[in-house]
């Protein structure tokens, strides 16, 4: 097979030339040229991804800023964390279907440059005697860095091969939501030097950094022309009933780890006030559940490479169940430790479970293409469809998955304002990994489907 790829000298030039006929499957071209293309890649995605998810959850760490002379209960800080996470899931959609309509690396481009608007806005407007009208819209701002995951999980997708899309997609995505623990990190040394009073500088910092991402991206990332047949398939995934099961499943999984990243901290001031009297001492701890999570997510991809997506996403909500039990009884029995304990593990296994519901996806389609081709369609097209419906589940599931993140702050809001604890809220949880749980076995593992 003839692959036609640019000469090795044209990686040292401004414009990038498009990748023309790219055969991950084929196992001599991916040896000799495609999985050096596809890491690098993979390596300056993960870094615009990592700094999209980063601006995204500002407001995770900006509203322990917001002392009483802002003038927010802690119902209304919920509010400012949930607001970007529904822009986020929104913009989902658009920016999966924007790398087939711009190519992958000139979108990667756009959209990293497109983070200066919600940073920027943020640090003018950030300050005592601002309305809370205002800093709703500029927090909603903010989601704009949830749709940079979705462009970038769809332009990876098509770099690897079958075989190796768990493990890749798994590091695409874990080592963008390192971005959720980073910016918290950066909040408590904000927090802890300069102090309370200039939350401006946690945005400013991101400034050079969203900057130093687009030219890198622009410098080293590629297009490939084949992500330009994905424009129709859309239509197709929505009508493929497997979309809609995998965003199910992915509420349960990211739905949950953003959510929890972006309201922990207040779930701790507001819980365990005692215990956590001040800003600092919540931040202490917020980053922890979000760093483990992002660290595994890796993890439950080459899980479900190994062992099969559906098994491992089972047996994970199985461990989820057990951790949001643990967090109901601990909080009812008011014990911390406990309480830490079972969001740790939920942070863990969600994470996990990001990694092993992602990896389903393009096995599905993957099998559908052998069933295909099996009975004689032909096989180049098979594939390609395969990839490209993979393409806009992907899409769809993360849209649908981050709404999750909206959900988990609503639950905890109103279980805070009508009984004081967020039990409800965990009740609520507990009986939605079971929900998840027996939907996997029915559809994907009682019948080997």
């Amino acid at each position: 097979m003839t692959t036609t790829v640019r000469p090795p000298q044209s990686t040292r030039t401004r414009t990038r030339p498009p990748l023309e006929d790219w055969q991950p499957e084929d196992p001599a071209f991916w040896a000799a040229t495609g999985a050096k293309v596809a890491r690098r890649n993979l390596l300056f995605s993960v870094l615009s991804e990592h700094i999209g998810f980063s601006v995204w959850s500002l407001w995770s760490v900006l509203v322990l800023f917001l002392g009483p002379e802002y003038g927010i209960d802690p119902a209304g800080k919920f509010v400012l964390t949930a607001v970007p996470t529904l822009l986020g899931a929104a913009l989902r959609l658009p920016y999966t279907f924007a790398v087939a309509i711009f190519g992958g690396r000139n979108w990667t481009v756009i959209s990293a440059l497109a983070l200066l608007l919600p940073a920027l806005l943020t640090a003018y407007v950030l300050e005592p005697g601002v309305s809370y009208t205002t800093l709703l819209w500029v927090a909603a701002v903010a989601g704009i860095g949830g749709g940079n995951f979705a462009s970038s999980m769809a332009n990876i997708n098509a770099f690897y091969p079958q075989h190796l899309k768990g493990r890749a997609l798994g590091i695409n995505a874990g080592g963008g939501n390192l971005g959720v623990p980073a910016v918290q990190l950066l909040g408590l040394l904000v927090l802890a030097t300069a102090g309370s009073q200039h939350p401006r500088l946690v945005p400013l910092l991101y400034v050079p950094l969203i900057v130093l991402a687009a030219v890198a991206a622009a410098l080293r990332m590629d297009n490939l022309p084949a992500l330009r047949n994905d424009r129709g398939a859309l239509r197709e995934a929505s009508r493929e009933p497997h979309t809609w099961v995998m965003s199910l499943l992915y509420i349960g999984t990211f739905g949950s780890f953003i959510g929890f990243g972006f309201a922990f901290g207040q779930v701790l001031l507001v819980q365990f006030h005692a215990d956590f009297p001040t800003a600092v001492s919540a931040a202490y701890l917020t980053f922890l559940g979000p760093l483990l999570g992002s660290l595994v997510r890796p993890v439950g991809g080459a899980l479900a490479d190994r062992w099969g997506g559906a098994r491992v996403t089972f047996w994970n909500f199985v461990a989820m169940a057990a951790g949001a039990l643990l967090v109901l009884l601990a909080s009812r029995a008011g014990s911390l430790p406990l309480f830490l304990t079972g969001f740790v593990a939920l942070f863990l296994f969600s994470g996990v479970g990001n990694g092993s519901t992602y990896k389903m996806i393009p096995g599905i389609f993957h099998a559908k293409a052998e069933r295909e081709t099996a009975a004689g369609a032909d096989p180049a097209e098979a594939g390609n469809r395969s990839r490209r419906r993979a393409s806009a589940v992907i899409g769809i599931a993360g849209a649908v998955g981050a709404l999750g993140g909206v959900l988990v702050n609503i639950a905890f809001r109103q279980s805070f304002l009508t009984e004081g604890t967020g039990d409800a809220a965990y009740l609520a949880f507990l009986a939605y990994y079971v929900l998840c749980l027996v939907v996997t076995w029915g559809v994907y593992l009682r019948r080997r489907g």
